[in-house]
């Protein structure tokens, strides 16, 4: 009987972990919101406070108490699967028809603000290799080293950028549209190049590579051939004769069987769930949204914060020491300038000023949740130290937070809308509808 017992323990010692998660991330991003900061911002800091930061240094070890070793199994896999939602969002809600129509400048902003960033990065982790070269016993290949921290700098994230232009009125403007467009198309260039990155770092030599690369293009021909006329099929019999519930039910066990290909295939179980949402049928739009995407966002949004406490309890920002801070001064220098400069100079040639050209680098430089799972990922694996990883993750909370305090300096209260092209005070919301089928839009006018 003791085994069952111990079981039942750990289970409401989960339980309760995840309850503290709930309500601290739930209070500090209300806070992050008060101070018009996304909430992604709030969540990642109570990851990091609930961890050996903050919680961990005050008496009675408390971090180890609420989550301690032996908990932290479970609350991976309900992190794993809200990060996995999560992905699969991403995926399904990319805009192809906006890329194609902005097909040039997206692509020079796209290319601008990865490569510079790519290129700056694997410049520092050149410089600070020799410190970071071997990960609990095991050497760290070099070029793996610089590829990821090369890809992991060129990241912008897609869905806290959607929020901050939203917030900020900046949606339905020629400059937030580029920025979205571009971040939404180099999430995935990030994506691709990760999971080749991912794929080098874990295969056995040469022809473990090979063998992960033509079983990667094996998936994605099948995913493109057999899975998205499948599921076309699968959509259509749901919305004649099925209930949301079963298609949200069919849609959750597609991605997790996704997730688990990519991962035997050799490459991490997230871009097995983005693929799937890449190659779900986008049409009924307003039954496919109401049926499948709220539920499954709102199921992610409920797990995700997890993933942010099992993220800061490797976060220790007290044990940094001169060296490391040090270290992070070239991490964000590194970072920031990558960005404004690679994506601000391709926006000043499309016909942009100065202002509104930085204005585009600074919104491309915000990272946020995307570049934590990059970084969780780096971690797993062995490519990351507790140390770098501290430094990254500061990394990305500071380049998200300094994108909302910078925008009304960067791009003045005024307003291009995306239809007449022309220029607009800002002014209260109004509610513009849209065709049928479409959404009401927030213009400001």
């Amino acid at each position: 009987m003791t085994q069952p017992h111990a079981a039942e323990t750990l289970q409401a010692t989960a339980i309760a972990g995840i309850a503290v998660i709930l309500i601290a991330g739930t209070v500090l991003a209300r806070l992050a919101r008060r101070v018009r900061q996304p909430a992604v911002i709030g969540e990642i800091t109570a990851g990091i406070l609930l961890g050996p930061s903050l919680l961990g240094l005050l008496p009675g070890d408390l971090t180890q108490r609420l989550f301690p070793d032996e908990v932290r199994p479970l609350l991976s896999m309900v992190a794993q699967l809200g990060l996995l939602l999560f992905m699969f969002t991403v995926g399904w809600e990319l805009d192809w028809a906006s890329m194609r129509r902005r097909k040039r400048s997206v692509a020079g902003v796209t290319t601008g603000s990865m490569l510079a960033p790519m290129a700056l990065g694997a410049g520092v982790a050149a410089l600070i290799y020799h410190r970071h070269s071997h990960v609990d016993g095991d050497k760290v290949p070099f070029s793996s080293f610089c590829l990821y921290l090369g890809v992991s700098m060129s990241i912008t994230a897609f869905p806290v950028l959607a929020r901050i232009l939203k917030d900020n009125k900046l949606s339905r403007t020629k400059i937030g549209a580029l920025a979205l467009t571009s971040a939404a198309f180099g999430d995935v260039l990030a994506w691709c190049l990760l999971a080749g990155v991912v794929a080098i770092v874990t295969a056995s030599g040469p022809s473990g590579f090979l063998d992960t690369l033509w079983m990667s293009a094996g998936y994605g021909s099948a995913m493109i051939v057999v899975v998205r006329p499948l599921l076309a099929r699968a959509v259509g019999w749901v919305s004649r004769r099925g209930t949301g519930v079963q298609l949200a039910t069919l849609v959750t066990a597609g991605l997790l069987l996704s997730a688990y290909t990519t991962s035997k295939i050799g490459i991490h179980p997230i871009f097995g769930a983005f693929a799937f949402g890449l190659v779900m049928p986008r049409a009924p739009q307003r039954l496919l949204e109401e049926r499948m995407l709220r539920p499954l966002q709102h199921a992610g949004e409920l797990m995700l914060p997890v993933y942010f406490i099992v993220t800061g309890l490797s976060v220790d920002i007290a044990s940094m020491s001169l060296a490391a801070w040090g270290e992070l001064g070239l991490i964000l220098a590194a970072a920031v300038l990558g960005k404004i400069l690679g994506a601000g100079l391709p926006a000043k040639s499309f016909g942009l000023n100065w202002r509104e050209s930085t204005g585009v680098g600074v919104l491309m430089n915000t990272r946020g949740l995307t570049e934590l799972i990059i970084l969780g990922v780096g971690l797993s694996l062995g490519v990351l130290d507790d140390t770098l990883f501290t430094e990254m993750v500061l990394m990305a909370l500071i380049t998200t937070a300094m994108t909302g305090p910078l925008l009304p300096y960067l791009l003045p209260r005024t307003r291009m809308d995306l239809v007449t092209g022309k220029t607009a005070p800002a002014g209260p919301l109004v509610r513009i509808p849209e065709p049928a089928g479409g959404k009401a839009s927030d213009l400001a006018g």
